[in-house]
């Protein structure tokens, strides 16, 4: 079904290019959820899945740009997709433990995280899969000119 809404899952470390990617492939046709845009409020978790369950019910397909390095993150956002009709689809981005430490060493004020939260992501960071509950799955690398090479890992038969 062509209107179908799609919702879109990053899984990734901290400055591994998430949000540039969003910036670049997605801005136009999804709305952006992220936690980093509500850092101060409470129960940022509720909040994120109130803010996905609304745009998906509008019919309008979403990206949640976050870390999401686990199952326990993605259940309940496939949870949602499957609730309003919508594909879910996680986008991989393998660890650069090198590389998201350079870029976030550049990161001015809130924006920069502690390296060890890095770490603490990378210790719990999983490929995602279609046996999780994934329509499809894709990885994402930089391509070293500032752009992004993308290829699908799996796609659910069907």
């Amino acid at each position: 079904m062509a209107d179908r809404p799609e919702l879109v899952v990053f899984v990734g470390l901290q400055a591994a290019g998430k949000s540039t990617f969003y910036r670049q492939a997605f801005s136009g046709s999804h709305t952006l959820v992220s936690k980093d845009l509500f850092r101060r409020a409470r129960h940022r978790q509720e909040r994120q899945m109130r803010l996905v369950g609304q745009a998906l019910a509008e019919g309008r397909s979403v990206v949640v740009d976050n870390t999401n390095p686990a199952p326990e993150e993605w259940r309940p956002l496939i949870a949602a997709a499957r609730a309003h009709g919508a594909r879910a689809v996680a986008y991989w981005f393998p660890p650069d433990v090198t590389g998201s430490l350079r870029r976030n060493a550049r990161r001015q004020g809130r924006e920069r995280v502690p390296d060890v939260g890095v770490f603490a992501t990378l210790r719990r960071l999983r490929m995602p899969r279609t046996g999780d509950g994934f329509d499809a799955v894709h990885e994402v690398r930089l391509d070293g000119r500032g752009g992004f090479a993308v290829r699908p890992v799996e796609r659910a038969a069907g």
